[in-house]
């Protein structure tokens, strides 16, 4: 069988690439990364380096996000196929015609959008500062467009007591996630402590003893003193939880909490990607120009 492992640090090293995993994506993908985490901050982190090619092992928003922020890089999606359902709920034709309608809002998307939408966005935001840039960047809106996550808009509503003109998109993945699921989990596990992420559904926040976001997640739980968690995210998280937490016990809130498109790539798919330099990500000029602005306002205040 072949070494892809082998294989993906020989490429690296002759094209001059960086590998970025998401949180979600397979194990042996996140064991070969040279920067594991959420897809902002993996664009960032990638922006930084001398690397002239980004490989990013994602879904292809996030791919997106990293050719915004390093126009002038080569970035590689090692599946093109790999799509995130959220995203797709809504198009930059979709959000004009709700602008339209509410010509006085501000806008506010959140980063799971496509290129297109964040270049008609005032202001992006995470899972992590979302309730940040409510209150700093949007402090002055008379009212604010905030989409496509109507269950994290949910959430930073009632953090910020901000009434927002939201979108009907979600996460099925964390929107399958039920109060069931935690009432299970908290019974089989009476000690644990419940982490969730802000995309689910109010009713499962509400019961959590956390909400954070992935990278919220990860920071939380290296700094506390509690050694089991219930985790409400994808499961794909609990690797690297357990890699940097071995002393700690991890429990998926529901086995089900699975991103069929956060597992289609793998190390074979990311050699070949390297070796034929292929499906590498584009965006108008225009589009890249304008989405970096919102997504630089959002540093602003972050």
């Amino acid at each position: 069988m072949m070494d892809w492992s082998k294989e993906i640090e020989k490429l690296k090293k002759e094209k001059n690439a960086v590998i970025l995993a998401h949180n979600y994506e397979l194990p042996e993908v996140q064991d070969i990364a040279d920067f594991v985490g959420d897809s902002l901050g993996l664009s960032i982190e990638a922006s930084k380096t001398d690397a002239q090619v980004i490989v990013f092992c994602g879904v292809f928003f996030m791919a997106e996000t990293a050719k915004i922020l390093s126009p002038q890089k080569v970035v590689l999606i090692p599946e093109p196929e790999a799509g995130c359902p959220m995203a797709d709920m809504i198009s930059a034709s979709q959000l004009l015609d709700l602008q339209k309608r509410y010509p006085e809002a501000a806008t506010l998307c959140y980063v799971n959008t496509k290129a297109e939408v964040k270049a008609e966005c005032d202001f992006c935001c995470t899972s992590a500062n979302a309730t940040e840039v409510v209150e700093k960047g949007l402090s002055s809106a008379s009212s604010i467009i905030f989409v496509p996550d109507q269950y994290l808009a949910n959430y930073v509503s009632r953090k910020t007591g901000r009434e927002f003109i939201t979108w009907p998109g979600y996460c099925p993945v964390h929107a399958a996630i039920s109060e069931k699921d935690i009432e299970r989990a908290k019974k089989l596990h009476p000690h644990a402590e419940v982490l969730v992420h802000p995309e689910c559904r109010p009713e499962v926040t509400e019961k959590a003893d956390q909400v954070l976001s992935t990278e919220g997640m990860c920071r939380y739980i290296k700094s506390s003193p509690q050694d089991e968690f219930i985790v409400g995210t994808e499961v794909g998280i609990l690797h690297r939880l357990q890699k940097e937490n071995p002393a700690k016990h991890f429990y998926p809130v529901s086995e089900e909490a699975i991103c069929p498109d956060m597992k289609k790539i793998n190390q074979e798919k990311i050699a070949l990607a390297l070796q034929d330099m292929k499906y590498q990500v584009e965006l108008p000029e225009k589009i890249i120009q304008k989405a970096a602005r919102s997504i630089e306002r959002m540093l602003q205040f972050t």
